[in-house]
């Protein structure tokens, strides 16, 4: 079935360029239920913060992700997207990344001990 509205190439192209990237995946992935703080997708991952960061602002730029800040903490969850194929790119990637969010999710719970630490 075709979608109603025609496709937003240059958005979609976009979505799929930020996307393209393992650890850009799974950052998605972490936050697609949640808002969470950089420091909390740093410990999920077990990367480094300038290497998150840069990753976070990829993929806010092209609008997978939106932020918002609290004090000195950036907090970033899913962002709505406009173009349904986009969306449906990133509800497939949800599909199929569950058991990898799932292990980053329990690396998070471990290494914070449940707390968060912002």
């Amino acid at each position: 079935m075709l979608p109603s509205e025609p496709t937003d190439f240059a958005a979609l192209a976009q979505v799929l360029k930020a996307l393209a990237d393992p650890t850009r995946l799974r950052i998605v992935a972490l936050v697609a239920d949640e808002e969470l703080c950089v420091c909390d997708i740093e410990c999920a991952l077990d990367l480094p913060q300038p290497t998150i960061s840069r990753h976070l602002a990829t993929l806010r730029n092209a609008e997978v992700l939106t932020a918002r800040r609290d004090g000195r903490w950036m907090y970033y969850r899913r962002a709505p997207q406009a173009d349904l194929a986009s969306e449906k790119v990133l509800t497939a990637l949800l599909e199929v990344s569950a058991p990898e969010r799932s292990a980053d999710l329990e690396r998070l719970r471990r290494t914070k001990g449940g707390n968060p630490c912002c």
